[in-house]
């Protein structure tokens, strides 16, 4: 009576089983987003100032929103107007920051969030190096007005002020979270820095 034969299972890699697969930049995420707010950005002031006449206002949905023409000096939705070559020389200095912190970001959230900033950011500051009155003072073009016209109830704003305000706000959400921009959270890298000084100290004690 023959023996059946059965293979022989080959060894099973443990190393590869138990070593995490490798993390991958968020780099591109955050550059391609952030172009798409950029360009967004960019084509609706340039089809705002090429239809719209400055102080003209077209309401529409019912008055919720009104579409006009407005130069702002100053920060996102007109806050600390006058003050252009400072917020041109900020936004400079942000994006600057956010390029050379895309390398090290990993985390999915953290990419969205800057890329939200970095376009509005660039968006405005075309706005402030290219138009009238002059270099690193020109005025960014406004042109969402809601809930009034003029600016009457709220103050006027355009794409890259919004995508500001939300990549701020979901940016303070995922500090909150204590989400970091390699993806790990903070609240589990105490854990594991505890663990490893207790683990140190007991081996200490034990051979001691």
């Amino acid at each position: 009576m023959s023996e059946q034969s059965h293979p022989t299972p080959g060894p099973v890699s443990g190393s590869s089983a138990a070593t995490p697969p490798p993390r991958r930049s968020r780099a591109r995420l955050l550059l391609g987003l952030a172009l798409a707010v950029l360009v967004l950005d960019l084509g609706t002031k340039l089809l705002v100032v090429a239809t719209i006449d400055r102080g003209e206002n077209i309401r529409t949905l019912g008055g919720a929103v009104y579409l006009t023409q407005a130069r702002n000096t100053g920060a996102a939705f007109a806050f600390a107007e006058g003050a252009t070559v400072v917020f041109t020389l900020i936004a400079l200095a942000v994006a600057v920051v956010i390029v050379r912190s895309a390398r090290r970001l990993f985390s999915t959230g953290w990419a969205v969030a800057l890329a939200l900033v970095l376009g509005g950011a660039v968006g405005n500051l075309v706005d402030r190096v290219f138009r009238d009155p002059g270099f690193l003072r020109g005025g960014v073009v406004d042109w969402i007005s809601v809930f009034g016209p003029n600016g009457e109830h709220y103050p006027i704003f355009n794409v890259a002020d919004s995508a500001i305000v939300c990549g701020g706000v979901l940016g303070a959400l995922l500090a909150f979270r204590g989400i970091e921009f390699d993806g790990g959270r903070t609240k589990d890298k105490e854990a594991a820095r505890t663990a490893a000084a207790d683990a140190e100290r007991d081996a200490g004690t034990a051979a001691g």
